[in-house]
């Protein structure tokens, strides 16, 4: 009964000197003393421990690379028990978020900006997800900043558990919602960017503050840290970064024949659809893009793209085209012309890394464009394993995917926890 006693005794105290220093440090915000490391108290409480399952792993070993930690980061993998032991389960977050304040410190999340910089240069974030909520909550507590705005959208056909969970974390931070209107996503289908859409128009609703909108989906991860993000932007000044190129003549057909959804597909009516209109040239990109505020304001009300919006509503993974085409639009702030010298492909671009298969090849291949994957392959996309991390992290993309705790639970564990180190290291 003694060390009973003892030990809630020794939790409490634990509990009254990190509010404690919360306190602290909102009062020397408020205060508006400045970030000088001489008056931030001690951040060691934020680091993500080695307290679970990966504890046997060694991040630093695997980050640089080094083959005896990353084969037996491998074996684990690929050994149920293990997968099994770091899985968290939806009902975890159910459950654990009744107490948004206990949830918040557990889960170790940064509730106060760690620097001015940051705290002058809040971003926008849109993020899609239909299962997987550990991942999810990963990705959320890896990006998570309170001067930054979060819209969450889940698909409209995901298992309650998923939609309840996520709810549920979303509900204890002020700056992070559910999206006003959910839609059925359906793969290459037009829901897909609705879904985007609706986002953007919340996001842009809700605050007046945030300079770049970033859209993610729930398999994504940052290569950076939130400062990193900032300072990589504010050198843009009011520029965007996405892909967008010269549409190849074998997906042309995306473009001139009309689809339509039938029981959750996407199928050709057999219908040859209109030009676009006012003549706008069609250009080649992906779903996840990086836009200032404006370049959103003109998605929401500029006629033009308002016209081409209704036009591509027919149209097969109109998500690989509209962004690059909005991108092309003379007077869209933080455009590019046409023509096709300022074409940039996704590799150029810093919005997503991903390693598609076809373009993977062995080491010293002038033809390969990345290295081969060391996780496993989803539609020809790598899903990313702990002996991709160091290539990853050479890279100057902000975001990567595909992530799975399922898959590689190792991967993530030890992005974060480097992600995490770095972001506490940059205060100093």
């Amino acid at each position: 009964m003694r060390l009973l006693k003892r030990g809630r005794l020794l939790l409490l105290l634990k509990l009254t000197v990190v509010l404690g220093s919360l306190w602290m440090l909102s009062l020397l915000n408020n205060l508006k003393i400045g970030w000088d490391p001489a008056y931030i108290l001690k951040y060691s409480w934020l680091e993500y421990k080695d307290a679970g399952p990966e504890k046997v792993c060694n991040c630093s070993a695997i980050l640089r690379g080094e083959r005896e930690a990353l084969e037996e980061a491998k074996l684990l993998t690929i050994t149920k028990d293990f997968r099994k032991s770091v899985h968290i389960p939806d009902e975890y977050y159910i459950n654990a978020t009744q107490d948004c304040t206990k949830f918040k410190l557990s889960r170790k999340y940064l509730t106060i900006p760690l620097s001015q910089e940051e705290e002058d240069f809040p971003l926008a974030y849109s993020i899609v997800a239909h299962h997987k909520v550990q991942n999810f909550e990963r990705l959320l507590r890896a990006i998570y900043a309170p001067q930054n705005i979060y819209c969450i959208h889940v698909d409209n056909k995901s298992d309650a558990s998923v939609f309840s969970a996520i709810k549920a974390i979303t509900s204890c931070f002020p700056n992070t919602f559910m999206v006003s209107k959910a839609v059925n996503v359906v793969y290459a289908a037009w829901p897909r960017v609705q879904a985007d859409l609706n986002c953007m128009a919340d996001l842009y609703n809700s605050s007046t503050k945030w300079k770049y909108f970033i859209n993610l989906c729930g398999q994504d991860f940052p290569l950076k840290t939130n400062l990193e993000i900032v300072r990589i932007l504010s050198s843009m000044r009011g520029g965007n970064s996405l892909e967008s190129e010269k549409l190849p003549e074998g997906k042309k057909w995306r473009v001139t024949n009309a689809h339509h959804i039938v029981n959750g597909k996407i199928q050709g009516t057999g219908k040859a659809k209109d030009p676009p209109p006012f003549n706008l040239p069609i250009l080649a990109g992906n779903a996840y893009i990086v836009v200032n505020r404006g370049y959103v304001r003109s998605v929401l009300e500029d006629k033009r793209i308002q016209a081409l919006i209704e036009w591509s509503k027919d149209t097969y993974s109109p998500d690989e085209f509209l962004w690059a085409t909005i991108q092309r639009i003379p007077g869209v702030p933080g455009s590019t012309w046409p023509n096709s010298k300022f074409d940039m492909t996704d590799i150029n671009a810093i919005a997503r890394l991903v390693k598609w298969q076809w373009h993977e090849g062995s080491e010293g291949s002038l033809e390969a464009v990345y290295p081969e994957c060391h996780g496993n392959h989803v539609r020809s996309i790598c899903v990313y394993g702990a002996g991709d991390l160091q290539w990853l992290l050479e890279q100057h993309h902000l975001f990567a995917n595909k992530f799975d705790t399922d898959s590689d639970p190792i991967a993530v564990y030890c992005l974060e926890k480097y992600l995490r180190q770095k972001a506490l290291a940059e205060m100093h």
